[in-house]
């Protein structure tokens, strides 16, 4: 069964030398062919989409187990692998700039595969702006990837940055694991829990999304002149009109929702959403200039004057830890230990010979996979790098 989860690893700075660059990319190409050759593309995409295991691949190519780099590195890498191989899976995006071309690179593997490039750049565009103003607890996107089969089956793997506690935390989706974009839709979280997070996604959250939906409908100019209304009421001056919240009550309020950032009403964005009567979260989301402040500002009215709450739960759970891993060859940053050329090659002589047999000779090395199952590592040696 696959853990849900939200991993969350410090920064670190640095970079992979050459020549162990070098071995993760051939390390990584060969997990991949195994993979596809035992479970299919689907069965790639479902791990790719499970924090734990992409974790664990992570610390098996030799990345450090606790860095922010293990996402961009391990999911660079694997974008390098597919795009050089056959193999049924592409990938777009990635960190920075490239995230940037993933729309373009949707194109050319949906012309590839001969899939609808439409609807995969929207759910680009709605899965990014799910994790930035849906869902906000402190975290700024800078690394989206986007794997596709051939079949038209996708995971996405983005991560994100607080640059106030220089932590990264990622995000896991998985096409054949949801029911609702905005609706608990993530396949994976695990990692730090935060006390609170603005979060318009939880199961709880339907009345919530309904009645944005309702007050969309209103006058942007009335919309902002409640927020304002509600800013001048935490300060301390006195409404001309009832509010059913007193000043005591507020003021926690609107510094719970501030500690994200400031309230900055997009009434373009409003006035849009009202022109093209948008019917459901999805499209509203999508709407250009909705962003993380503007959102704020909305829930913060249906708190305060229709006293309908979004849930500010952290959605994150505490999935097993794949440190194990690292023991395949070693840590970039020599934890649990330096990396070994010698041991480094023998594994990829292992599998690639490996991969040049049949199933049924590789059930016997299923079987001696079973030894390590319930080994448990040293606690001691798993050390921050």
């Amino acid at each position: 069964m696959m853990r849900r989860g939200i991993a969350e690893l410090p920064l670190h700075g640095g970079h992979v030398p050459r020549w162990l660059a070098l071995r993760m990319k051939r390390l990584a190409d060969l997990v991949i062919k195994l993979l596809v050759d035992e479970y299919g593309t689907q069965g790639v995409l479902e791990r790719l989409a499970d924090p734990v295991w992409f974790q664990a691949l992570n610390n098996l190519i030799g990345m450090d187990w606790d860095s922010s780099g293990s996402t961009t590195v391990t999911a660079g890498m694997v974008k390098d692998v597919l795009s050089k191989e056959d193999l049924g899976i592409k990938a777009a995006g990635g960190k920075g700039t490239k995230s940037r071309k993933t729309p373009e690179e949707l194109k050319q593997i949906s012309e590839i595969y001969g899939l609808d490039a439409d609807e995969y750049i929207k759910t680009s565009k709605l899965v990014a702006k799910v994790d930035t103003v849906a869902l906000q607890t402190g975290y700024q996107l800078y690394h989206h990837v986007f794997f596709v089969d051939q079949d038209g089956r996708w995971t996405i793997v983005q991560q994100g940055m607080n640059p106030s506690i220089k932590l990264a935390r990622r995000y896991h989706w998985f096409s054949e694991k949801i029911e609702s974009f905005t609706l608990e839709p993530h396949k994976g979280i695990s990692g730090i829990k935060s006390d609170y997070s603005l979060n318009t996604i939880a199961k709880e959250s339907k009345e919530y999304q309904k009645t944005l939906l309702d007050i969309i409908s209103e006058s942007p100019t009335k919309i902002e002149r409640e927020v304002k209304s509600i800013e001048a009421l935490s300060k301390g001056y006195t409404p001309l009109f009832y509010k059913p919240y007193e000043k005591r009550e507020v003021l926690p309020i609107v510094e719970r929702y501030q500690s994200f950032g400031r309230f900055e009403l997009n009434k373009k964005a409003l006035e849009l959403a009202r022109e093209l009567s948008v019917s459901n979260y999805d499209e509203l989301l999508l709407i250009k200039g909705l962003g993380p402040s503007t959102l704020r500002a909305l829930s913060l009215v249906l708190e305060l004057v229709y006293d309908v709450h979004p849930s500010w739960k952290d959605p994150v759970t505490h999935p097993p830890d794949p440190f194990k891993f690292a023991y395949a060859v070693g840590g970039k940053d020599k934890v649990p230990f330096p990396i070994e050329r010698s041991t480094y090659d023998d594994l990829i002589s292992f599998l690639e010979k490996l991969l040049e047999k049949g199933k049924e000779e590789r059930e016997v090395v299923k079987q001696v996979t079973k030894i390590s199952e319930k080994w448990k590592f040293p606690e001691e040696e798993k050390r921050a790098t």
